[in-house]
């Protein structure tokens, strides 16, 4: 008769118990990465600003995007063991378009109910505050002294911001125009009285409009979050776990610190909005 101690049965059942679980890890990975990366590469998407946010991205001398959202989405390559193909839209509204037909995999957005129709969010990475930066010689210091008759304000189209602006100030007239660039354009040749926009985003492009202000109060408060199409949990799963993971080993503080963000704090961990 053959007889094994308990600490060696114990080892056995323990390596067996390693290799089941090292499988399922496996399994999981490759499923993931059939979801976010069935072309072979993880295509991210990212929105260009004139100055760079949490959220907005930059181009550099040679034409390439800069930024905290590239640089999560090299991180997210570089783990799933793929080429990364940055994908750019002019603003967040399209990157949801983008999304939600799977022109791209992966995605960094902020968050309201009706993208929240169109693609699926894992935990958000920073709280964002919606606001108005008003123009040069306004006398206004709240956003509720924009909403009356004649005051014209300027958002993005088709964001979480310009959407809550029109929702919060419906007697001033809310317009949108396709990119930041051309939103400050706007207020630099005084034809809006405020640009309502994130305030991460407006702190670094108040400087380019002399003696504009942006307003202490906020609008809205949303959270931005790491998005895939819809239809794909073993992506979102991983995608949100890698948010998380990010949260914890410190990848996200790095991020924020080498964009200048040293000040900005990161999303608790778990948080959704």
């Amino acid at each position: 008769m053959v007889t094994a101690s308990y600490g060696a049965l114990a080892a056995i059942a323990s390596l067996g118990i390693g290799l089941i679980t090292g499988g399922q890890a496996m399994a999981a990975d490759e499923a993931a990465r059939a979801e976010l990366a069935a072309s072979g590469k993880l295509r991210v998407g990212v929105a260009f600003a004139p100055s760079a946010s949490a959220f907005f991205v930059v181009k550099d001398p040679s034409g390439m995007p800069r930024g905290i959202t590239v640089d999560l989405g090299e991180a997210l390559a570089k783990k799933l063991g793929v080429p990364v193909e940055i994908v750019a839209a002019p603003n967040s509204g399209e990157l949801v378009e983008l999304t939600a037909k799977a022109a791209i995999d992966v995605a960094f957005m902020p968050v309201d109910a009706e993208r929240k129709t169109k693609v699926e969010f894992g935990p958000a990475y920073f709280a964002l505050e919606s606001t108005c930066m008003v123009a040069p010689g306004s006398s206004v210091r709240s956003n509720g002294e924009l909403n009356r008759a004649g005051t014209r304000v300027v958002g993005i189209s088709n964001t979480t911001t310009v959407r809550k602006a029109r929702e919060t100030m419906p007697l001033a007239t809310v317009t949108d125009v396709a990119s930041v660039g051309e939103a400050i354009a706007l207020i630099k040749a005084g034809q809006v009285d405020a640009v309502a926009l994130s305030r991460d985003s407006l702190t670094g492009l108040v400087k380019d409009v002399p003696g504009a202000r942006i307003l202490d109060d906020a609008f809205q408060t949303t959270g931005i979050a790491i998005a895939v199409p819809k239809g794909r949990p073993a992506a979102l799963a991983y995608a949100s776990a890698f948010i998380e993971e990010a949260k914890a080993n410190g990848l996200l503080r790095q991020v924020f610190d080498k964009a200048g963000r040293q000040n900005d704090k990161i999303a608790p961990a778990g948080a959704r909005y």
